[in-house]
């Protein structure tokens, strides 16, 4: 499985510890190996519990972060990682805001759970992505209403690493059995769009920070 992938990934977060479920996690990552596409199970904190090959190929080339790794934390990588919109296309308004969308549902049903505090900590201390949560997230949200903000079915651009693919957009498919909602677990898959044709040409951004100098949802400060 890609977690131990070259070493690059981190063990299976800690589940329930039986060895029913050690079990199935183990056969479940088999099946996950055997996906063509990005494909990966997360926990309500979106920590990363399985992730095939073809994620870690997806996502292999960012730089270490101590806390922003996309094995480790999917909404971590999105939010915060400088390097997400390298791999992530239209990475605001097409990963940030509906991550930051389903963040805020994660706070709303486990609002007490420390590391979803240590997030929403981290979103405080950076002014631009708290001005997204707080003011452009409501304002978004109105605009794009709430089935945009589900992940189920939205199709996102990819910057594919391999320049034989680039810029190919994906359509995002929750495909998650009873047994993994049952341990509160989600699987996600990314799953390229090659035959609808190429999309339009699309400039890698350079290495920055994940939120630009001023955010488009967010009303530009007057005077």
């Amino acid at each position: 499985m890609a977690h131990q992938a070259g070493g690059q990934w981190p063990a299976p977060r800690p589940v329930p510890e039986t060895s029913e479920t050690q079990s199935y996690l183990q056969d479940y990552g088999v099946l996950l190996d055997a996906v063509p596409f990005p494909s990966l199970v997360v926990d309500h904190r979106w920590d990363v519990v399985l992730a095939n090959d073809a994620y870690a190929t997806l996502f292999g080339g960012a730089r270490p972060h101590p806390t922003a790794m996309p094995g480790d934390n999917f909404l971590r990588f999105v939010l915060f990682h400088p390097d997400a919109g390298l791999v992530l296309g239209d990475h605001e308004a097409g990963w940030c805001l509906p991550m930051l969308a389903q963040f805020k549902g994660a706070m709303d049903a486990y609002g007490h759970d420390p590391e979803l505090q240590a997030i929403r900590r981290e979103i405080m201390q950076d002014p631009l992505m708290d001005a997204a949560y707080r003011q452009g997230l409501p304002h978004w949200i109105r605009a794009v209403g709430e089935r945009g903000t589900r992940l189920d079915g939205a199709v996102r651009l990819l910057l594919h690493p391999d320049p034989r693919r680039g810029p190919t957009e994906c359509r995002i498919v929750d495909e998650t059995p009873q047994a993994l909602r049952e341990l509160g677990c989600r699987r996600l898959t990314l799953v390229p769009r090659d035959s609808r044709g190429p999309v339009a040409p699309v400039r890698r951004p350079r290495r920055q920070r994940a939120m630009p100098a001023h955010l488009t949802v967010v009303p530009p400060p007057e005077g």
